[in-house]
């Protein structure tokens, strides 16, 4: 058994995927051959989240702590050098698989209640390849008799193109605000966007939340990706139901993984957003939230 636990191909013409248990992610992408994801070993943990979900929180909450309906939690610190609880809980939870096609494969995961975040969640996504390349689709329903508090995310690392190293690549995310961070990675304000248009990488050093993206008439976001050198490129789309974005460049993972690809990260809200509210999604007993992203490869 791989460190993900099990796993399901799919596919559809020359586009491939591996959708693994641990996570309920995306281990591995490629179409025609070429990496669209960064991939990693049955013998590795997931490096830096690659590939996994992020719920009940996307991103960083400062200390850990947050107030709800009057009532102080305190989340467990698993970011140790910035002193924050990273990413929620279900990215290393085990989901389990409902319903499998050649082309689809759709997983559960029940998330308890627990000290911290006494709420439970019934979290369901559905994997599909086709020829528009990979989407997934989530919904989040709330079983319980009081409302909980809920963001949600996602965290593939994106490959443009036959670069070995992001520098030469170019990025475009069009979005009109960009957060100030704090050295714990918290939002201070809000400036304007640095990716209007598409840039070139070079030795930028990005870890950075996006937001008031533009969207097309059909209500998707789109961050582009590009290899200028082989011609290719790589959007992530996202639905209304994601109103932020979270770039980073890999700059903290090791060996040939750093600087190779950039996380392109759709988010229902900004970091810290259990201690602010801000787009916090506060889901009533019997309501189900539903988002929709996906990767096309160019």
């Amino acid at each position: 058994m791989a460190l993900s636990g099990e796993q399901w191909v799919i596919a559809y013409n020359d586009h491939e995927a591996t959708i693994v248990a641990v996570g309920g992610g995306v281990r591995s992408y490629s179409y025609r051959g070429r990496p669209i994801v960064m991939s990693y070993g049955d013998e590795e943990l997931a490096p830096g989240w690659s590939g996994h979900m992020l719920a009940p929180w996307p991103n960083r909450v400062r200390d850990g702590k947050y107030s709800y309906d009057g009532t102080d939690y305190q989340l467990p610190v698993n970011e140790i050098e910035t002193n924050t609880a990273l990413h929620g809980f279900v990215a290393w939870a085990e989901w389990n698989a409902v319903d499998v096609t050649e082309t689809s494969v759709t997983l559960e995961c029940r998330l308890p209640a627990r000290l911290g975040y006494p709420w439970t969640l019934h979290l369901r996504t559905r994997w599909s390849i086709g020829p528009g390349g990979l989407r997934a689709a989530h919904t989040v329903s709330n079983p319980g008799h009081k409302t909980a508090p809920f963001g949600f995310g996602t965290h593939s690392y994106l490959i443009p193109g036959s670069l070995e190293r992001i520098d030469e690549a170019t990025l475009h995310v069009p979005a009109a605000k960009k957060l100030k961070l704090d050295k714990q990675s918290i939002p201070v304000g809000a400036g304007e966007s640095d990716f209007g248009d598409p840039t070139v990488l070079k030795d930028l050093v990005i870890d950075d939340c996006y937001g008031d993206l533009k969207r097309g008439s059909d209500g998707k976001a789109e961050v582009r990706l590009a290899d200028p050198v082989s011609g290719q490129a790589v959007t992530v789309w996202m639905d209304e139901s994601f109103p932020w974005v979270h770039i980073y460049t890999a700059d903290g993972l090791d060996g040939s993984r750093k600087r190779g690809s950039v996380a392109i990260e759709p988010t229902t809200c900004p970091p810290n957003a259990l201690a602010t509210g801000e787009d916090l999604v506060e889901l009533s007993p019997s309501e189900a939230w539903f988002g929709v992203w996906g990767i096309r490869p160019e």
